[in-house]
């Protein structure tokens, strides 16, 4: 993201940090579905990337168990310093967060996983996609979620998604796709339509030997 931009994306949730939880409320079942696409095992890893204030991590962690692990990635300190409290909260053991913009920030391990819940500017920029992607395991499983512009028919429920994305976003650009970019580095690409079709939920695994299917009795 160049500079600007970052600095514009830091000063809109620095100014939500505090209720930012509230604002997304009526949003949760979404994130709720997409965390489950991202069909978690005990015992993996997952990067929670434009993880906010942490609202991820409760779904996250029951899905990786106490033996699993979360890396939350924030580059807003306000948001980050919300996540750092609900940690504490919960007592989460095995939950990192690193503050940092998604292209640089500095993931040690490779992981099972990744998340991009309502990370819209993440999503544009090629540097951040693939500096996650390089810290993924072969068939690493990745869901992307967000707000899109719907089909022409349904004008009426792009006020709704301009309002939230100009509340939320520093660029409109490829709001018709936003998944587009990082679609093009997975295999076995996903779409779901949420909200009225205002909302998506892509999934896909990252490139390389795909994971073991998990057994329909589990």
């Amino acid at each position: 993201m160049l500079s600007s931009q970052r600095s514009a994306a830091l000063e809109q949730y620095r100014a939500r940090a505090n209720f930012y939880d509230f604002e997304l409320a009526l949003l949760e079942p979404m994130r709720v579905q997409a965390i489950a696409s991202l069909d978690l095992r005990p015992g993996e890893t997952v990067l929670d990337i434009g993880c906010g204030t942490g609202l991820s991590f409760e779904a996250l962690h029951a899905g990786v168990g106490a033996r699993g692990r979360i890396v939350g990635v924030e580059q807003c300190p306000e948001m980050l310093e919300q996540a750092r409290q609900r940690v504490a909260r919960h007592g989460w053991k095995n939950l990192s967060l690193l503050c940092a913009p998604a292209e640089s920030a500095k993931l040690s391990a490779k992981a099972d996983a990744a998340l991009f819940h309502f990370t819209h500017d993440i999503l544009r920029q090629p540097e951040a996609i693939a500096n996650v992607l390089r810290h993924l395991k072969p068939g690493a499983r990745v869901v992307a979620s967000g707000l899109k512009w719907v089909e022409p028919w349904g004008w009426p429920l792009n006020f709704f998604v301009l309002a939230a994305a100009l509340h939320s976003m520093t660029t409109l650009e490829g709001l018709a796709q936003p998944w587009d970019r990082i679609a093009a580095q997975l295999n076995g690409l996903k779409l779901q339509a949420t909200l009225g079709g205002g909302g998506y939920i892509a999934s896909g695994v990252a490139r390389g030997q795909k994971p073991a299917l998990k057994s329909q009795a589990a």
